[in-house]
Formats: structure tokens, C-alpha cells, sequence
């Protein structure tokens, strides 16, 4: 029996809609990827703890780790305490670092499962950042905490610094301060304004081909305590002429949650293998976990057109949930894993649940559904139906 249920549209008005009744996305058990592929993780809040959602940090435990499980029981890693995770927008340092630590905890019993887990400076106090000596203090104080974990680091890119900063030495000074000392290779992260306004001219300039200049120069000057770099611009040229000029065996992890199917498919180009493909690091994977497991499982067996035919459809809800203002995607991937059943509530750390409208939401279900990624369908639209009847509509 098809499903239908009344969503708003573009006009304003209500119309019916009618679910296409397809079977869901299912990954194959045991296919192993020839991509590393990273989901950051978004974390449960606690609905019932007696807090002031705007103030304090409240998580549930059990069932952030609980998805970081899922996410691991379908060949993803876990990039964690990341932007998706709410990092520097509602989840403090050290709520992250706890985190991390249960995160790790909760690998240790899961064969194969992959962390890499955020560092940052946001303990500091932004305004009374005034020296580049403040931020480097700032990373190596993160940086101790998680290593001392085991922990592989993800050195975020840093509020701090692009307000102290005052030419692209500073930022050659920090990292090389901070890659010389890091225990295991670490990954990179180059997030773009879109993602958070305050990282504007990040690496020294607002021309972006002078800031890549800048930031391939500290990676060639430690091509070993590199793994890789993830840069999200929503740019794929961009990313492609960076991830061409990467020295041999440094990655190109994407984090373009608008272009990210053809960039892990690759080019091909060149001989150095890491030159014509890119891994990822993907806030989006977190909302689209089973279709990018089953895809990076058909890519991994040489079938490239399935590759595309599963993950193609869910790059317009990719883009829906990204839509600017970006910074609020976080609320779009959390409100996937409540019409899927992965948490009991949509609410959020920090009240970010209200960050998108009814319209918003239901463009996403609508993508979701058409994307095939709608886990339990009667569940979700019984879900959808709440959301609507708070907001006036009987569906």
C-alpha cells in the first residue's frame, strides 16, 4: 500500500505526496573499499537533561556511539568532534574530548573501525587570542589531550588563528610548529567561509590559489606527518588542481558535499595514484551512510557506472541539506538519522533543530525518498507527520 502524506511546497501551499515505494539502499556485507572514506559524525543530544539547551551541552551517549557503531558496521570511518559533531557551535572542548575518548573506546571493540578525530583551539577564548604563540599553545594543549588517548589527529582549521594571523608566515610557523611534533601523520583541514564565516583568508590570503600555495608549501615541507588534506570549498576544480599538485602519497580527502561522487571516482590523472582520485571526509556521508557504503563497494569492484547510479541520486539532497547558509547543515543530517530511526527525538545540541524551515524539510524528504534513503519508510513518514502537525499542518 503506497504512503502518502502532505507536504508544504514551493508556493506556499500543500500538496500530496505519494512515496515511490522502492526498496532501500542495502550495502553487501563484507565489501572492502580502495577508498579511505571518513563520515563525520553528528551526536545526539539529551532531551531529557535539565539544562538550558543554548547554554549547556547535553549528550546522549549511548546512542551518539551507538551510530558511530552503524557507521562502522558499514566499512565507514569516523571523523570525530568535527563542524558536523556541532564543534564550535554548541559542543565545547571539553565535551569533545570526552567524546574522543569513548569514541576510541568503542573502536578498540570494533575490528577494522577507523577514528580520526578533531583538533582545534576552540578551549580558547576568541577575543583574548591576541599572538600566534596563544593558538600554537592552544593546538599543542588539544593535541596532548587526544594523542595521550591514541588518537589520530584531524588538525582543525582555527578561529584563532585566522584572527591573529598577519601574513601566511604565521600559518607556516603554526603548522610546521605543530607537524613536527605529531606523533603518527595527521590529516589537514581547510574549511571555507561558507562553512564558517570566521575562517575567511584562512592560510594567509583571501585569493584562494595564494592560500593554496601557502598551505602545499607546509605540506611538502612534511610530506611524511601529512596523511592527507581535506579542503571544503564546494569547489571541484579547485580540489582537483590541489589534490594534482600534492606530493606522492598524501591524500586528497573531500570534504565538497556538492561534488563528492565524481571526486572519489577520480580522474585518473598522472601516474601518482593519489594525484587523479580523491578519499573523503564528508559531513553528508553521516546522512547517506548506507548508499555511500553500497558505492564505494561497487567502485572498489571496478563497477563505476553502479558507483554513479547509487551515489548520483543523492547528491541533490547533498545539496538541499547544504544549501546556504551552509553552517546549518549539521541541522539536515541530524534530521535524517530521526526519520531513520537512529535517534528517538529531532532535537538538537545548542537548539539547532530550528535553524531550517518546514519548507527545508520537507524538500528533504522529498530528496531522501527519491534518493532512496528513507530506511524504514512507514517509520519516517509517521515521523514527517509530527513535524508537520507541530507546525500547524495535519497530514
Amino acid at each position: 500500500m503506497a504512503l502518502t502524506l502532505t507536504l508544504p511546497v514551493a508556493t506556499g501551499k500543500l500538496q500530496p505526496y505519494t512515496l515511490q515505494g522502492t526498496t532501500p539502499v542495502q550495502p553487501a556485507k563484507g565489501l572492502k573499499f580502495n577508498r579511505i572514506a571518513y563520515s563525520a559524525a553528528h551526536v545526539v543530544a539529551d532531551p531529557l537533561a535539565v539544562v538550558d539547551p543554548w547554554v549547556n551541552c547535553a549528550i546522549d551517549w549511548d546512542a551518539t556511539i551507538a551510530y558511530r557503531q552503524h557507521l562502522w558496521s558499514l566499512g565507514l570511518g569516523v571523523a570525530e568532534a568535527m563542524d558536523t559533531a556541532q564543534r564550535g557551535m554548541g559542543l565545547d572542548w571539553p565535551t569533545s574530548l570526552e567524546l574522543i575518548r569513548r569514541s576510541l573506546d568503542a573502536a578498540k571493540e570494533t575490528p577494522g573501525a577507523l577514528v580520526a578525530s578533531g583538533c582545534g583551539t576552540d578551549h580558547l577564548v576568541l577575543e583574548n587570542v591576541k599572538t600566534v604563540d596563544e593558538v600554537i599553545a592552544g593546538y599543542e594543549e588539544q593535541m596532548a589531550a587526544i594523542e595521550k588517548l591514541g588518537g589520530k589527529l584531524i588538525v582543525m582549521a582555527s578561529r584563532a588563528l585566522a584572527r591573529v594571523a598577519k601574513s601566511p608566515a604565521d600559518y607556516e610557523r603554526v603548522y610546521d610548529r605543530i607537524l613536527s611534533q605529531a606523533q603518527q601523520p595527521v590529516v589537514l583541514h581547510w574549511l571555507g567561509e561558507m562553512f564558517d564565516p570566521a575562517l575567511a583568508g584562512y592560510w594567509g590570503s583571501s585569493d584562494v590559489e595564494k592560500a593554496m600555495d601557502t598551505a602545499l608549501g607546509i605540506i611538502a615541507a612534511h610530506p611524511d606527518k601529512v596523511d592527507g588534506i581535506k579542503i571544503s570549498l564546494l569547489d571541484k576544480d579547485k580540489e582537483i588542481a590541489m589534490r594534482r599538485r600534492l606530493p606522492a602519497g598524501v591524500r586528497m580527502y573531500t570534504g565538497d558535499d556538492f561534488n563528492y561522487a565524481e571526486l572519489i571516482a577520480g580522474d585518473g590523472h598522472g601516474s601518482e595514484l593519489f594525484h587523479g582520485q580523491s578519499d573523503a571526509l564528508l559531513g553528508i556521508f553521516d546522512a547517506i551512510a548506507p548508499a555511500a557504503s553500497a558505492a564505494l563497494g561497487e567502485l572498489a569492484q571496478g563497477n563505476t557506472e553502479k558507483f554513479h547510479a547509487i551515489l548520483g541520486p543523492t547528491v541533490s539532497l547533498s545539496r538541499h541539506i547544504f544549501a546556504a547558509p551552509t553552517r546549518f547543515y549539521k541541522t539536515g543530517v541530524v534530521f535524517m538519522a530521526w526519520l531513520n530511526g537512529h535517534q528517538k527525538h529531532f532535537t538538537m545540541v545548542g537548539g539547532q533543530q530550528s535553524t531550517r524551515s518546514l519548507q527545508h524539510f520537507a524538500e528533504l524528504f522529498r530528496l531522501a525518498d527519491a534518493a532512496n534513503l528513507l530506511e524504514h519508510p512507514e517509520l519516517a513518514t509517521q515521523r514527517m507527520k509530527t513535524l508537520l502537525a507541530m507546525h500547524g499542518v495535519q497530514a
